[in-house]
């Protein structure tokens, strides 16, 4: 497999039994995140406060540990080449990390709680990021200025308008869209697909929702996945890089996998003891998934 290629596995399997675990945190997995493009890595962090990063391949050891958050780490994002990534923990900072030496390069707060946190997926804009906060608030934080812009609206991560500030560029985040319906509910859990024209919502009613993500922003009223019991967690769903199958974890901890194609819920496997709270697909496997779960597990199947 070359982890360097952007090119897609032609045809992915159904993932059928546990190959590796990954113990170390004390407490819950609240979040796990692949490292872009090669997948090599992958990180995680806790409630247990701490971050770590983790050997996909080889060994599959811990390669290192990040400490610095005196509270349960919520949220983690790599930038476009992996060289750092931030945090977003209950102590209520939000924090810069270099990848490769484990230092925390900056910090940032408000005085909220930080729930999710993303870098600007544009090249010419990793300086900037933005933070979902308690106070219902997207904040926008330039990485080398301690000024934070706030924005009540939903962010689309490719809709900007540039405005001039005193002569400093800046990019103000627009919303264009806003969808609410009486019979909808909360929507804690957003993924892109690997080609870029879906947006798979978790829904509290236990379904999955499928938006257009191009041009017209609208539910797809044919792709509508169920099956699974998810209420009250925000349980983070993934496609499989060749668009096949979407997985998801539940509030009873198995891993879920429907067909993009028939929305059939395909196969459930018991994945841990507590909320699985996400499933990752490799992006380069045919068949290798990665779950986190409350118990504090990491698991790798195929």
């Amino acid at each position: 497999i070359n982890l360097r290629s952007a090119d897609v596995p032609e045809k992915c399997y159904l993932p059928k039994k546990q190959l590796h675990v990954w113990t170390g945190h004390t407490k819950g997995v609240s979040a796990i995140r692949l490292f872009p493009v090669s997948a090599h890595l992958l990180l995680s962090c806790s409630m247990d406060c701490k971050i770590k990063l983790w050997e996909v391949y080889n060994d599959r050891r811990c390669a290192r540990t990040f400490i610095g958050h005196s509270k349960a780490v919520r949220d983690v994002c790599f930038n476009n080449t992996g060289t750092q990534f931030l945090s977003a923990a209950y102590d209520r900072y939000l924090k810069l990390w270099d990848s490769e030496t484990g230092q925390c390069i900056a910090r940032f707060t408000n005085r909220k709680v930080p729930y999710c946190v993303k870098f600007n997926p544009d090249e010419d804009k990793q300086s900037l990021f933005v933070a979902g906060m308690s106070d219902k608030k997207i904040v926008q934080v330039p990485n080398r200025e301690p000024s934070v812009s706030v924005y009540r609206a939903a962010w689309n991560l490719r809709t900007f308008v540039s405005q001039s500030d005193s002569s400093i560029q800046r990019d103000i985040p627009v919303d264009f869209k806003y969808i609410a319906e009486p019979s909808m509910h909360s929507m804690p859990a957003v993924t892109l697909s690997p080609n870029g024209k879906w947006l798979a919502c978790q829904s509290m009613d236990n379904q999955i929702l499928i938006f257009g993500a191009q041009n017209r922003f609208r539910l797809n009223k044919k792709k509508i996945f169920k099956g699974h019991m998810v209420a009250g967690y925000a349980c983070q769903v993934d496609f499989s890089p060749d668009m096949s199958y979407v997985v998801s974890g539940d509030a009873d901890g198995k891993l879920n996998i429907w067909d993009w194609k028939t929305t059939k819920l395909y196969h459930r496997i018991k994945a841990h003891d507590k909320v699985c709270i996400s499933a990752l697909w490799h992006p380069h496997e045919t068949s290798k998934v990665i779950t986190c779960g409350w118990d504090g597990q990491i698991k790798l199947w195929d």
